[in-house]
């Protein structure tokens, strides 16, 4: 066995350091693992996230892969005056399904048919979204027998996006919180390699988005919204591993943002707690990241303060504020993106980050799956068009 299969093989404990050759999510001690990190961060002639080939653990198997990584960085003179603050962009909404999801889906399947997740026959995961978009995607582009769990009342719109890739949907009725520990529990009986939010090849791929983003230039600051709190530890897990590499010369802080009726990490944080505790979240237009009870919310903690960063929430009119600015900027995002440009302003107007800081927003998701706004219409008939292009722009 290589040492690259070695490494790729063997789980750690970010927490208490045990390690673990068992295709295994969970330490012992309850805390998620993630692969040993790697000081190689040799780049390649590869295609997008795949030129980091000496941080990853497989290479890419071609096809669809070969489009995920190197999304656009983007400076828009707008976004950055509402932010307060010398701001870019990280537009992962080009991914191939339309999210960073698609890192770790591509990355985890290809390591699956590398055999890293032992003997198994299919794969899966617990989503009503992105991820569940995306695993189901990167499954077929395998030809790989994919299942994906979602809550029974998941809207029927969803359903008819994930079903273009023909996995085996499965609707569950009960408790969809249980579902993450439950289904991992089941693949291991079935051998099916459940790919769910913060399992450690998810977030080997999910890291590139921090990867690409300091090795572009580093800047002072990293800000994300978080919800399971997957590539909230990939980010962590690509700084540290930049640093070790003498890639980057500093790592940059690591801001997360939730939405405030649910957050139970940025709560943690403000208390000063060392472990985040389960909240009956109430319900936000930033639905994707609404996780009452995220499975990495501990290193989520970690990762805010190793790095010197913070965990904050804004409210929805502080989100629809920051997805009107992005729209007004050209740039279509899902609401639970735009929690990262609320919360970057708000960062700066409480003093947390100077105004000349370099701050870079990670906008994790397209919003061209979802209408987000309510549409203003005029009606004409095909004869009386002059009049109401006679007042196109007679607002501005």
């Amino acid at each position: 066995m290589s040492a690259e299969r070695v490494r790729a093989a063997t789980r750690v404990c970010y927490a208490c350091g045990a390690e673990t050759t068992a295709p295994a999510v969970r330490c012992d001690c309850g805390e998620p693992l993630w692969l040993p990190e790697s000081t190689d961060a040799t780049s390649t002639d590869a295609s997008g996230m795949w030129r980091h080939a000496g941080l990853l653990p497989v290479d890419s198997p071609g096809g669809v892969a070969d489009a995920v990584g190197d999304t656009p960085l983007v400076a828009p003179d707008s976004v950055a005056d509402f932010a307060g603050v010398n701001l870019s962009l990280k537009l992962e909404g080009h991914a191939p399904t339309g999210s960073f999801k698609d890192r770790g889906s591509a990355l985890a399947v290809a390591a699956v048919e590398a055999g890293y997740a032992g003997d198994v026959r299919a794969v899966g995961t617990v989503s009503h979204g992105n991820m569940a978009m995306s695993t189901a995607a990167f499954a077929a582009s395998a030809d790989l027998p994919c299942v994906v769990l979602v809550p029974d009342d998941i809207p029927e719109s969803r359903l008819g996006v994930i079903a273009q890739y023909d996995p085996t949907i499965v609707r569950v009725d009960g408790d969809y919180g249980r579902l993450y520990e439950r289904s991992l529990e089941l693949g291991r009986e079935h051998d099916i390699a459940f790919l769910n939010s913060d399992v450690p090849l998810r977030v080997e791929g999910q890291k590139t988005t921090a990867v690409e983003v300091c090795l572009d230039a580093v800047p002072d600051a990293i800000v994300m919204p978080v919800s399971s709190g997957g590539h909230a530890s990939g980010a962590w897990k690509a700084v540290r591993e930049l640093h070790a590499a003498g890639r980057i010369d500093q790592i940059p802080e690591l801001h997360f943002v939730q939405a405030s009726p649910c957050a139970p990490i940025a709560a943690a944080f403000e208390r000063g707690d060392e472990t985040v505790a389960p909240v009956d979240g109430k319900e936000t237009i930033a639905y994707s990241i609404a996780n009452a009870d995220p499975p990495s919310g501990n290193r989520v903690l970690a990762a805010a303060r190793d790095t010197g960063g913070t965990i904050t929430s804004v409210d929805d009119d502080a989100t629809r504020a920051a997805l009107e600015t992005l729209a007004q900027a050209g740039i279509s995002v899902e609401t639970s993106c735009a929690v990262a440009l609320a919360g970057t302003r708000k960062l700066v107007r409480s003093g947390r980050l100077a105004p000349d800081a370099d701050v870079t927003a990670v906008m994790t998701g397209t919003g061209l799956k979802d209408a987000s706004g309510s549409a203003d219409t005029a009606h004409a008939t095909v004869d009386r068009l002059d009049a109401v292009l006679d007042e196109v722009g007679a607002d501005r």
